[in-house]
């Protein structure tokens, strides 16, 4: 499932906004999610990220769902593994086996957890699908973010990116050969082929990637220009 996350950050409703507002609105949510550690505030963080960036940024359901849906994966498996296997309080369920069960430590503990997190991931979102890189990393700079990390998040924002496109190429290709539609072997090889291609590519294109740097003169510092929006908005009349 491929995401496009820097086409929507560029062509949402407010992404020539502030990005100053942007990041720190997003920030703020996502400190105070994890500082208070409250459910009802969770869920209200998770109500007003949703509000911002379906509504007013008029993002698409169908991005922002692609946008939540890995990490939702994660946090799901994380919060059903706390679940059962936490055995700490008074049992509410219990299976009998090897102290498998539900406790209300283990119950508490992976609710909170669940919409911490997902509380976090939306409030990102809030940057990520309404703020071009560009912006951020001017945001960044901006506030004495060390330059080495912003060069390295700039470098690992674009091989994320690769990676993806390598991933639904082979994947595509696969399928177009019934990789996926014969057995659960067959499958399980397709599986096994494509990360070992996956490997093989991602060591090519970071070899290519580093030719396109060295050729650009490329000295741990990428320049990021920073345009003025409000003039650029414009035409400039020319005598």
């Amino acid at each position: 499932m491929e995401i496009n996350l820097d086409y929507v950050a560029h062509t949402n409703r407010i992404a020539d906004n502030d990005p100053y507002v942007k990041v720190g609105v997003s920030l703020f949510f996502m400190l105070s999610a994890l500082i208070l550690s409250n459910n009802y505030y969770s869920i209200l963080v998770i109500f007003i990220s949703s509000a911002i960036i379906l509504g007013i940024a008029h993002v698409s359901l169908k991005e922002y769902c692609k946008f939540l849906v890995i990490p939702f994966s994660f946090t799901f498996l994380t919060c059903l593994f706390i679940l059962f296997f936490f055995p700490q309080g008074e049992y509410i369920w219990d299976s009998g086996f090897w102290g498998i069960g539900i406790t209300t430590y283990s119950y508490t503990t992976s609710v909170l957890t669940f919409f911490r997190v997902f509380a976090c991931f939306s409030a990102l979102g809030i940057q990520s699908l309404t703020t071009p890189i560009s912006d951020v990393m001017h945001v960044l700079r901006s506030i004495k973010v060390p330059r080495v990390f912003c060069e390295i998040a700039v470098l690992m924002y674009n091989s994320i990116f690769i990676f993806l496109e390598c991933v639904e190429t082979m994947r595509n290709a696969q399928k177009t050969r019934l990789g996926y539609l014969t057995t659960s072997l067959t499958a399980f090889k397709s599986m096994g082929s494509m990360f070992s291609n996956l490997f093989l590519q991602s060591l090519k294109k970071s070899e290519t990637m580093q030719v396109a740097l060295d050729s650009r003169c490329y000295t741990g510092e990428l320049p990021v220009y920073k345009p003025n929006r409000k003039l650029d908005s414009y035409p400039k009349l020319v005598s």
